[in-house]
């Protein structure tokens, strides 16, 4: 039986320049079927942050389309993940896979929406997300992040209850861009990731700096 050819592209998302931002692989499954430990050791082949899964599951061309999308990083499956699902939406968008200018995904955190804008310069995409709760770390061992942190001056940390991740605020946006961390320690910590953040440069053209350890 000839095999069926699954179609895929990198997608760097938060930028418009090549080998920039964050980058994720997506994966047009069509009707192809395919197992989880398929899907995994693909995702771990690719060895980028994370791999995007679609297949629809109405006719793509309708008035409302819908795909199953899954995610998985080099090690996992996840339930929710932003920048795979933008990297999706502009795959679907950019080859002319819908009509329609809304997507809704089908996902294991629940219905996702994206909305393709025109622009000038092209088109921008808006995605609608549950809001995910978070908790405040009270009693956050402050120093023990900062020690995986590399030293990191820690202005605040609190923690997504869905997933685990850390969200830690450092003093300023160039101390996240600079930060070289402890990555065998960060492998040690509790949860999903580390995510650090903190308000941009004045004069940069962003709201704010972030990036992203994945402790698993």
């Amino acid at each position: 039986m000839a095999k069926k050819v699954v179609k895929y592209a990198v997608v760097d998302a938060f930028t418009d320049t090549a080998f920039k931002g964050n980058p994720a692989v997506v994966c047009w499954l069509g009707d192809t079927m395919k197992d989880d430990k398929w899907l995994q050791s693909v995702a771990t082949e690719f060895n980028l942050p994370m791999t995007a899964y679609l297949t629809p599951l109405v006719d793509h061309h309708s008035e409302n389309p819908r795909f199953q999308i899954r995610w998985f990083s080099p090690v996992s499956e996840f339930a929710l993940c932003g920048h795979a699902t933008l990297a999706a939406s502009h795959y679907i968008f950019q080859a002319g896979l819908v009509k329609s200018k809304t997507i809704e995904f089908s996902s294991l955190y629940g219905i996702l929406f994206a909305k393709k804008v025109s622009a000038n310069d092209g088109f921008y995409i808006e995605l609608d997300f549950p809001v995910v709760p978070v908790l405040d770390f009270n009693d956050l061992d402050v120093s023990a992040i900062s020690e995986i942190l590399n030293g990191a001056t820690v202005v605040d940390a609190v923690k997504k209850n869905a997933f685990e991740d850390i969200i830690v605020v450092l003093g300023s946006g160039e101390e996240v861009a600079d930060l070289e961390p402890w990555f065998d320690k960060i492998k040690e910590a509790p949860g999903r990731a580390i995510i650090i953040t903190a308000r941009a440069p004045n004069g940069s053209g962003f709201d704010f700096y972030s990036r992203v350890f994945q402790t698993r």
